[in-house]
């Protein structure tokens, strides 16, 4: 049996049992897991090592980091870009093998410029690429009930954060953290590629279906020409001209900073007041665990509630993580904290895929999106620097979190100014 002609089995013998999108589903919550490799929470337990290896301070690591994920950001359109043109299922399969790739790289760096090239790379394929077609994805199959569908994809982001952190540990001390990276490469191969190859289809309008499983409306053809689902959307060059864009890029770009600084430095911000290697390492499942909780009321709520509002809400929440880590001393603060951060993990990822087709459609989603997680990425690689720089400096870095809260204070404000661009339709009730 052909490739093509097993793909058709499977999808028909699952679609007669359930929306297949849920199907799309599964896959894409295991590809936001499979992106921990590229996450900063993982990053998060080997900082130290690396430094103690290479003899780099925390400032270069972070610096090396911070430069590699802002070169990676700028090729992020283009890959958008490639999945308008090729599909989400062609370009995940390349991208999952290249994250492979890289990974098992990554554990041959004997320098601060190849540290930095391997960030790029992991930067890029994992926390920018994988996520991306992940996103698109879910955000192809499902329209109504998108946000709840995107909080499920994200709970493999939880289940990231609950497992790599201490599976990095565990593998540093027994293996060392260069070999660490090559079993990281392998188990992304392992768990990625037959359930893309074999379940994956790029839009419910390929298979005759439409987002949510709704009957079919089909477009007013010519005689004799073959009709097709209609999918709308701005193109990339329309959304840059709507107001829209740049709050919700600032938001992101609020979000993915701060978010991405709190993961990168979470053992070193606790550790440096006062709480143990160990505890600060192994509070990220608490975080984990709360977003799992938290992760399908967020959904419901973008699917339910003004998007502008929630959206306000979500940014809040990152102001009070990044004043809530300052006051963090012992065991108890530290599990109050992570159930904070969970929280606010629970609405960046929700976010993450959900805001660009709301306000810009789906027809070019990928240009718009890579665009738009372009913008984010930039934030995530600027975030770690001045946090590394206080504690180079200063030795502590409370004051300087206490500042970069009132960034996403500020978009908040920003973000209850939000409104849908003309001709995008079908989310009426969330304004």
């Amino acid at each position: 049996m052909s490739d093509g002609a097993m793909r058709a089995a499977v999808f028909a013998a699952l679609g007669k049992r359930w929306f297949y999108g849920w199907t799309i589903l599964a896959v894409a919550g295991l590809g936001i897991f499979a992106t921990g490799p590229g996450q900063s929470h993982t990053f998060s337990v080997f900082v130290g090592p690396i430094g103690a290896d290479l003899g780099l301070s925390k400032a270069s690591i972070s610096s090396a980091y911070g430069v590699a994920t802002l070169l990676a950001a700028f090729c992020l359109p283009y890959m958008g870009r490639l999945v308008d043109r090729f599909g989400p299922r062609r370009m995940t399969t390349v991208v999952v093998l290249l994250l492979g790739a890289a990974c098992l790289a990554f554990g041959a760096v004997a320098s601060l410029l190849w540290l930095a090239v391997g960030f790029a790379a992991l930067r890029f394929l994992a926390q920018g690429s994988l996520m991306l077609t992940c996103a698109n994805l879910v955000s192809q199959w499902f329209s109504r009930r998108r946000g709840f569908a995107l909080s499920l994809m994200a709970l493999g982001f939880a289940v990231s954060m609950a497992v790599h952190p201490p599976l990095g540990l565990y593998l540093i001390e027994t293996i060392g953290w260069r070999q660490a990276w090559v079993v990281l490469g392998v188990l992304t191969w392992g768990l990625m590629l037959p359930p893309v190859l074999l379940l994956v289809h790029d839009t419910p309008e390929d298979r005759g279906l439409r987002p949510d499983g709704a009957a079919v409306e089909m477009e007013e053809a010519p005689p004799g020409a073959h009709a097709a689902p209609a999918v709308s959307g701005l193109t990339l060059r329309e959304a840059l001209g709507t107001s829209a864009f740049y709050i919700v890029a600032a938001g992101w770009f609020a979000i993915a900073m701060l978010v991405t600084t709190l993961h990168f430095y979470q053992v070193s911000i606790l550790g440096a007041q006062g709480v143990a290697t160990e505890i600060a390492a192994r509070v990220f499942p608490v975080s984990a665990l709360t977003m799992v909780v938290t992760m399908p009321f967020v959904g419901r709520m973008f699917d339910r509630r003004r998007t502008r509002h929630v959206f306000a809400g979500a940014l809040v929440v990152t102001t009070a993580s990044l004043v809530g880590v300052t006051f963090v001393h012992d065991v108890t603060t530290a599990v109050l904290y992570a159930m904070l951060f969970g929280l606010n993990n629970a609405c960046s990822m929700t976010m993450f895929g959900y805001l660009w087709p709301r306000y810009f459609g789906r027809r070019h989603l990928g240009s718009i999106q890579g665009t738009g997680q372009m913008v984010g990425v930039v934030g995530a690689s600027l975030g770690p620097l001045p946090v590394g720089l206080a504690f180079d400096v200063i030795g502590s870095a409370g004051g300087t979190l206490r500042l970069l809260a009132l960034l996403p204070l500020a978009c908040a404000a920003a973000a209850l100014f939000l409104r849908t661009p003309a001709g995008i339709t079908g989310s009426e009730h969330l304004e």
